[in-house]
């Protein structure tokens, strides 16, 4: 009879895809099916829709992003992978850590800070152009997102997509 133990580094590789999946699931389900949504019917409504799903998956994707890369950070330290960061066929590593810094920057500094009010003015003079604006910078950000997680789990299994 095997007995089980706790093995740290398979459940922070666990966590950290599970926060993935979760956030970046949530990016491609507001760009590819709610930002659509709130752009074909009236403006007011639009943004209205955007804002109650946005606030809401905001609280979801701060705290998967701060999962993804705490794990992220441990699963480095676990492996003693710095070095990998120092040569370029890891480059999905760096792809991983950019889009991470860019969702960490825009969810708990720009988007709170900066970015709502500064779209609420927009919105009410031009609600269209800001529901446009927010759908092709989702789009970029799942572009990003979805290619550092090819990078990822090709360059971590046999690594197809090394340059």
């Amino acid at each position: 009879m095997t007995t089980m133990s706790f093995n740290d580094f398979a459940a922070a590789r666990l966590l950290h895809v599970l926060a993935i999946v979760l956030w970046i699931g949530g990016v491609a389900m507001v760009t590819t099916v709610i930002l659509p949504a709130a752009r074909r019917g009236p403006a007011d409504r639009g943004i209205a829709l955007f804002e109650a799903v946005e606030r809401r998956f905001a609280r979801q994707a701060r705290l998967t992003t701060l999962l993804a890369g705490v794990s992220g950070f441990y699963l480095t330290y676990r492996l003693q992978a710095w070095d990998r960061f120092l040569e370029p066929t890891y480059w999905w590593m760096h792809a991983m850590v950019l889009v991470w810094g860019i969702f960490t920057l825009m969810l708990f500094v720009l988007e709170p800070l900066v970015l709502h009010r500064h779209f609420q003015r927009r919105a009410e003079a031009d609600p269209q152009g800001v529901l446009r604006i927010m759908q092709r910078a989702h789009w970029v950000l799942l572009a990003l997102s979805l290619i550092a997680a090819a990078g990822a789990v090709a360059g971590s299994h046999g690594g197809i997509l090394d340059f």
